[in-house]
């Protein structure tokens, strides 16, 4: 059984019983093709700066400022609500106490 191998599953590992590769018909004798793989990785990788890689992060710290931001003024609202309410319960508190003192000095 006679079977040829392929690039990922080549027949053999060894290098010295592999087949040669063949040039391909349009490059020339003795000059090396361009790499535009590498070249195009390098831009890329440069592209992504620091501030590109810390964007995220500053978006949760951003996002999460806000977020106490509004909680702090929820707690404000809330404690305002609450001594307004207070407020309220003193002020009848004190009616109540001029009214039975008026009727304490009308007896």
């Amino acid at each position: 059984m006679n079977i040829t191998g392929t690039i990922d599953r080549p027949l053999t590992y060894d290098p010295q019983k592999q087949a040669p590769m063949k040039p391909f018909p349009h490059d020339t004798a003795g000059s090396a093709p361009e790499d535009f793989t590498t070249t195009g990785a390098r831009d890329s990788r440069q592209n992504r700066t620091r501030e590109m890689q810390l964007i995220p992060e500053a978006l949760a710290r951003a996002h999460m400022h806000d977020r106490l931001i509004e909680a702090e003024q929820e707690r404000r609202a809330m404690r305002l609500a609450t001594a307004r309410r207070m407020q309220r319960r003193a002020e009848r508190a004190s009616m109540r106490a001029r009214r039975a003192l008026a009727m304490a000095v009308m007896q």
